[in-house]
């Protein structure tokens, strides 16, 4: 069986692409997991063409449809990002993805709970990452998650079966597998489904 194909935050695969030229190379997932899966790494902010270092973000506003904005001068650069993203996913459609992992609280790819600030600069945890809701609302079945929750063993767990059922299922598409197969394999995963 071929790898799996993950898309990924790149900052958690070391790349250092940061807003202050870091990364967040997590271990688990470049070392352990790495072994097993090909990543398809991602970094939203400086694909859409914004540099390292860079002044930071953050959404401001609605948290159902907040706007990019830089943290020091405020510059709303949503209009730049939302069509990159949407064109960005489109691409990534290619990839053949099983699953994606996110940078948990980025204000582009943080999956939940991510900071929405209001009017008057009070934050409250009930966003999601600009390029992270329009991944997922093109993807809506493909398993997602965040890397702080891999560390979680059932969480982690949870994901491994469903990118590694996902691949079997379109590895049997392919196959044009029989009707017995097709039994089988849903009486194999049928609580994952």
């Amino acid at each position: 069986m071929e790898k799996i194909k993950l898309g990924i935050s790149a900052c958690l695969l070391g790349e250092h692409v940061r807003f202050d030229g870091g990364h967040k190379r997590d271990h688990y997932l470049t070392d352990t997991l790495g072994q097993f899966v090909e990543y398809v790494p991602v970094c939203p902010e400086v694909e859409c063409g914004f540099g390292v270092p860079r002044e930071s973000f953050r959404l401001v506003g609605n948290p159902e449809n907040p706007r990019l904005v830089t943290s020091r001068t405020n510059q709303d650069h949503t209009e730049r990002m939302a069509p990159w993203a949407k064109k960005r996913v489109g691409e990534l459609e290619k990839e053949d993805l099983c699953g994606y992992i996110f940078k948990s609280g980025s204000p582009s790819s943080g999956m939940e709970r991510v900071k929405v600030y209001d009017p008057n600069g009070v934050p409250s945890k009930v966003g999601v990452g600009l390029f992270a809701r329009i991944f997922m609302n093109h993807f809506p079945l493909l398993p997602v998650e965040e890397e702080g929750r891999l560390h979680d063993p059932k969480l982690r767990e949870n994901f491994i079966e469903r990118i590694f059922a996902l691949k079997r299922w379109r590895d049997g598409l392919k196959e044009r597998q029989s009707l017995k197969a097709l039994i089988a394999f849903h009486t194999r995963n049928k609580l994952l489904l």
